[in-house]
């Protein structure tokens, strides 16, 4: 069935010799589909970097995987230099980027599972990491099913929904989270049409939100990031839903540059904001979005990137965040694998670890 084709790409996986972690390399998508069976610590960090592998709970599932194929290959005699190898490599991983939490979370839970079986037969540890890994992958699908199912309970038939970035499939295991309602109206016969931003400047709506939901027959309308006012002015969104890779305990939500101010519009025109993600994207560990580092890359991303040749001036002075932080008090609900939570997010969100 092409729609199941759609919802789990299979877009991580161990190769079957357990010595590589296997992606999609989604920099390309969708004029080529290639996959990337990679080893070396130093190719898996720029996977993540480079946005071979990209979407928070997609992240996290590659770290995971990545330190176990890693795992493999440290050669030491006692615990105490395994683990020091491990941490080592974790750190390295965990360099490639900054904002999404799932990266450093997962990354720390291998670590913590190798400490936590640490009078294990060191040529055990790889196995036990291998398990943990094959845990975290199944239990992002298992969240990402029960996102879904919430977010469709604030759907009705013949809306109208607006999406910002990438929070399908690719950009996680199953469904995905914000674009995960989605594929169950679908799948349920409901009446939809999805509007999909563009996501300027890597495009992530352009070429892979649009092509996901499309392939997987979801009725959809790409338009440009600077639209979508025009489009909710007309009538044409009763809700918009989006991804996020950090959350704070205020419910602060780090999400794709843009997201912001789908949200502020959102406001203005009376509309439903809903954020969704796995409650391994709530980071316990930050106050509010304040706290937050936001990741700057590459200026030619803005000035050169998909284009033929640059179409800006060679000197001009770019600025080019990855992310930014749509306030608590934009957001309608967010909502877990554990339910929907709404303001005060204080006593919602920690309810949610209780």
């Amino acid at each position: 069935m092409e729609l199941e084709k759609v919802t789990h790409a299979e877009n991580i996986r161990l190769a079957p010799g357990g010595d590589a972690v296997i992606i999609i390399d989604q920099s390309l998508l969708p004029n080529e589909t290639r996959f990337l069976s990679l080893r070396e610590a130093g190719e898996m960090w720029e996977a993540i970097h480079s946005l071979r592998v990209r979407g928070a709970p997609a992240i996290g599932i590659f770290a995971a995987w990545s330190l176990y194929v890693l795992s493999r290959d440290i050669d030491e005699k006692d615990f105490e230099g395994f683990y020091a190898s491990l941490r080592e490599k974790a750190d390295y991983l965990n360099s490639s980027r900054p904002t999404a939490v799932n990266l450093s979370a997962m990354l720390r839970r291998m670590t913590d599972t190798a400490l936590e079986n640490r009078d294990a037969p060191l040529s055990e540890l790889p196995d036990i990491l291998h398990r943990e890994a094959e845990a975290i992958h199944n239990e992002d699908m298992e969240m990402c099913r029960r996102i879904s199912e919430f977010g469709l309970s604030l759907i009705k038939n013949g809306d109208g929904l607006l999406t910002h970035c990438n929070a399908g499939p690719l950009a996680t295991s199953r469904y995905g989270t914000g674009q995960g309602p989605f594929y169950l109206a679908k799948e349920r016969g409901m009446d939809i049409h999805v509007y999909c931003d563009e996501t300027r400047p890597l495009l992530q709506g352009v070429r892979l939100t649009a092509w996901e939901l499309s392939r997987a027959g979801v009725p959809c309308t790409l338009i440009c990031d600077n639209m979508a006012a025009t489009v909710m002015g007309q009538g044409k969104i009763q809700a918009c839903f989006v991804g996020c890779d950090r959350v704070a305990m205020n419910g602060d939500a780090a999400n794709k540059i843009g997201t912001r101010g789908v949200a502020i519009l959102a406001k203005y025109h009376g509309i439903p904001f809903y954020v969704l993600g796995p409650t391994t994207t709530i980071d316990r560990n930050c106050p509010t979005g304040a706290d937050i580092h936001i990741e700057l890359r590459d200026p030619e991303e803005i000035k050169e990137k998909f284009y033929a040749s640059p179409m800006a001036p060679e000197d001009v002075e770019c600025y080019n965040p990855s992310f930014d932080v749509t306030e608590s008090e934009l957001i309608t609900a967010i909502i877990t694998e554990k339910g929907i939570c709404y303001p005060p997010y204080e006593k919602s969100l920690a309810a949610l670890f209780e």
